[in-house]
């Protein structure tokens, strides 16, 4: 089978009354992630401002800042050290290269200074042409570096000047090879990662001149610096939506071994942007999903979540983790009842994240445990008899909705048995007592009457639970108690088919014309 990384491939783990579609829901969660990625420029694009030679000369420029009333003046002077480029790569004779330098040092000066580089005057001075040459083979380092750097920083800009630099791409991928000293290889794979951040089409042009194979074996050695660098490019380089990145990646030889290697024993800023690479990876591709669950890396995981206070490196881990759960629960299950103090290390470790004050965490850790508890029974018990319990029922009350969201998930899925196909799945009694009487029910009938449809489709599936298996028929009265009924109704003419039928049969079956005769 092709590793196309298609929602249909996917394993769902439960098709249940609560509808925990977590094998399907990776695809969707990996383009979403890389959604809230661009919104902070220090993961979808970076903006360099001390070079990669390790050099202290440029450390001043971080205390150099402009204001915005600097800007015309910054302009202006850009577009004079543009011209003063051009004349320099005109220049023959003694002396010439070091002119080079000097002009591309002074672009670079001044697309480094500013949180709002002077991109568009150099551009419209005509920088790329000039950067392109100086990139050219046989060009010392110097060059080349201060060359890439601009390079780099114009990259950083809006669509339209990220664009800017398709001339310079085939320049700066092969740059990327054994040939390039160490900073500038690590320059160039800093200007591919701001270029394959900027989006899609940008990547495949990337994809299709061969930037991948090189970026990757760039991860391969111990080397801190360039490591990170690539490992941050090559997240951008495979984010998706499509797979095919993913899956070329994986082909890369020693790529799998590499990944592991630095996911056990790198620094935590190593770690973090590897860990991105992970998150995609097992997304988008069943085989390196595969090849990664092989190689132990549920075990790495959960040593880095039981070990890191980072949240940085915590995110991406634990958005991993519940990529690899959706897909394998049974790994998971081994670590969960194999291992020593395993409390402390997933699911405690998981709950210490709940109790974050750092409302991503809380989310990313629901997201894991939503995929737990689509698992196996012995899943469900896990989670049921631990810590997590009550701040789980404590979130679904007074979170912020996507949280809410996700902790509806959680909840749903502890109070079922795996179903295959269409089957109507078994009910956890145990479960759905200690749950309903923990206070949730008026959290999910919220949920119902939220206009998002995914939100109401789960209220409505546990509204369904809660009628079907209470005892002695208590469902009834505890959703009416709850306002549930009125919750339903607003369903009775809704333009989703799905929710309306479910709705109103719902109300139907229990809230009939012989509802409450017998009292």
């Amino acid at each position: 089978m092709a590793d196309d990384g298609s929602a249909s491939n996917r394993r769902d783990p439960i098709k249940s009354s609560v509808g925990n579609v977590a094998g399907q829901r990776r695809r969707q969660q990996a383009v979403t992630v890389a959604k809230e990625r661009r919104e902070s420029l220090v993961r979808a694009k970076r903006l360099c401002r001390v070079g990669t030679n390790g050099g202290d000369e440029d450390a001043h420029v971080e205390n150099e800042m402009m204001i915005d009333e600097d800007q015309p003046v910054l302009e202006a002077q850009t577009s004079k050290a543009v011209e003063e480029l051009k004349s320099a790569v005109q220049s023959q004779g003694k002396g010439a290269m070091q002119k080079r330098v000097t002009a591309l040092r002074e672009l670079r000066r001044l697309l480094s200074k500013s949180e709002f580089p002077p991109i568009d005057a150099a551009l419209s001075a005509g920088a790329i042409p000039l950067l392109v040459q100086c990139l050219s083979f046989g060009s010392p380092d110097e060059q080349l570096l201060e060359s890439a750097w601009c390079l780099t920083n114009i990259a950083a800009g809006k669509p339209e000047e990220t664009k800017a630099l398709l001339p310079a791409l085939p320049l700066l991928i092969a740059h990327l090879g054994e040939k390039s000293s160490a900073p500038v290889a690590e320059q160039c794979a800093w200007a591919i990662g701001n270029v394959a951040g900027e989006g899609e089409e940008l990547r495949n042009v990337l994809l299709s001149q061969g930037a991948l194979p090189p970026l990757a074996r760039m991860i391969f050695p111990d080397k801190g610096s360039t490591v990170r660098t690539a490992a941050w490019a090559l997240s951008n380089l495979i984010k998706g939506p499509e797979s095919k990145a993913a899956a070329q990646l994986v082909r890369v030889d020693g790529i799998v071994e590499a990944i592991l290697r630095h996911l056990k024993k790198a620094d935590e800023e190593i770690a973090t942007e590897i860990a991105w690479i992970v998150v995609y990876l097992s997304a988008l591709s069943d085989i390196a999903t595969s090849m990664l669950l092989k190689g132990g890396i549920l075990q790495l995981l959960v040593e880095r979540l039981a070990t890191s206070n980072s949240l940085q490196l915590l995110i991406p881990v634990l958005r991993s983790l519940g990529n690899f759960v959706s897909v394998d629960p049974k790994a998971m299950l081994t670590i969960l009842i194999g291992g020593q103090n395993t409390e402390e290390n997933v699911i405690g470790v998981l709950a210490k994240c709940l109790r974050s004050e750092h409302r991503v965490l809380k989310k990313e850790a629901a997201w894991v445990l939503s995929n737990i508890a689509a698992g196996s029974v012995e899943h469900k018990r896990m989670i049921h008899s631990t810590e997590a319990m009550p701040l789980l029922l404590r979130l679904l009350s007074t979170s912020p909705f996507d949280i809410k969201k996700e902790v509806a998930y959680v909840l749903g899925n502890l109070c079922v048995e795996s179903a295959e196909g269409d089957t109507r799945p078994r009910i956890i009694q145990e479960h759905l007592v200690s749950i309903v009487s923990g206070g949730c029910l008026r959290g999910f009938i919220d949920l119902v009457r939220s206009p998002d449809i995914e939100a109401a489709r789960l209220g409505l599936q546990f509204i369904e639970l809660v009628l079907r298996g209470m005892p002695n028929g208590e469902g009834s009265k505890l959703v009416e108690g709850e306002d549930g009924i009125d919750a339903m109704e607003r369903f009775q003419f809704h333009e989703n088919e799905e929710l309306r039928v479910m709705a109103n049969s719902l109300v139907d079956k229990y809230f009939g014309e012989d509802y409450g005769i017998d009292e």
